[in-house]
């Protein structure tokens, strides 16, 4: 690790037990907080953490001012459980409509920035089990109280496993492919604990100065574009203690995977430090056992989409 790194490391990296709900909102001085959840199929989870923030952070401590779910085309109940525990809820689709609809996280995360008005604007997840609203307050904590642009969350990443848990042992996409790639291309971010986080916030002007990728490459994208405009210094990290969700199979990791790596080929590409004469193959094969003993193919398509800055759109 570099000294560069190591001293960012040191200087930017905080507690989020540091921080207590009722000081956050007499340093807000008057910035309004937007705390987003993008959902798809998470009737399970999103209800219980919608009524834990409200409870502790809007009807409680006034520290959020716009609890927002994005429902990312939910074929389950999420967006009535979300409303019902107290979230305002929007259909993805229905969001910028005459800009079209794409697939994917990221897309639902770029369009909440168009149904929100916060200063300040926070993403979390809402998959997580043993939720506790602390995580949002220790989020937004260093947002709030210091000089920063973007604060990513990190956190221990326990992997359940059959006969028991693994501690330590989620975040097999974050070790296997993208802390390799931003070691070789982006060593500046290998400070990052968490750089696939799905935690983080930001001044709205930060987020609507960058692009968003669609799809599961949006964290590493907007990692690496943050980091070249606005620079190291403006980015920070807070410690959010442990988090739970629901761990994903070997084979949508590896779906996954294959979008982060498309991200980074294209801004290598950008900023010219590799040459794409041509765009890579979208079209992803995966192998499974079929009823008749033998191997299906089943192939997905994973077609690159990425939108623009969301100030340049509202212009």
């Amino acid at each position: 690790m570099s000294t560069q790194v190591e001293q960012w490391f040191a200087s930017r990296t905080f507690r989020g037990a540091d921080y207590a709900a009722e000081a956050l909102v007499a340093a807000k001085a008057g910035r309004r907080i937007s705390l987003v959840l993008p959902a798809r199929n998470e009737e399970a989870t999103v209800g219980v953490m919608v009524a834990a923030i409200r409870a502790a952070l809007v009807d409680g401590v006034p520290l959020i001012d716009e609890l927002v779910v994005i429902d990312s085309d939910s074929t389950d109940n999420t967006a009535r459980v979300a409303a019902e525990a107290g979230a305002t809820v929007h259909a993805q689709s229905a969001v910028l409509p005459e800009l079209g609809a794409r697939p994917g996280k990221g897309e639902a995360l770029w369009k909440s920035l168009a149904v929100t008005t916060g200063d300040l604007v926070g993403f979390v997840d809402s998959d997580l089990y043993d939720f506790d609203p602390k995580m949002v307050v220790g989020l937004f904590g260093p947002l709030v109280c210091e000089d920063l642009a973007f604060v990513k969350g990190c956190y221990e990443r326990p992997l359940s496993v059959v006969g028991g848990v693994v501690p330590g042992g989620g975040g097999r996409v974050t070790e296997l492919v993208a802390r390799p790639l931003l070691s070789m291309w982006w060593p500046e971010l290998t400070g990052f604990v968490q750089p696939l986080a799905g935690e983080y916030a930001a001044r709205r002007d930060v987020f609507e100065s960058v692009p968003f990728v669609g799809g599961y490459g949006v964290e590493i994208g907007l990692l690496i574009d943050l980091l070249e405009k606005y620079g190291l210094d403006a980015l920070g990290q807070v410690d959010l203690d442990v988090r739970k969700h629901r761990n994903a199979p070997d084979t949508a990791l590896a779906r996954m995977a294959m979008q982060i790596q498309r991200t980074v080929w294209e801004r290598l590409v950008r900023s010219r430090r590799v040459h794409g004469e041509s765009s890579p193959i979208e079209l992803f094969h995966q192998y499974a056992r079929s009823a008749s003993g033998g191997f299906e193919r089943i192939t997905t398509d994973l077609a690159y989409s990425e939108r623009p800055p969301m100030d340049t759109v509202r212009r």
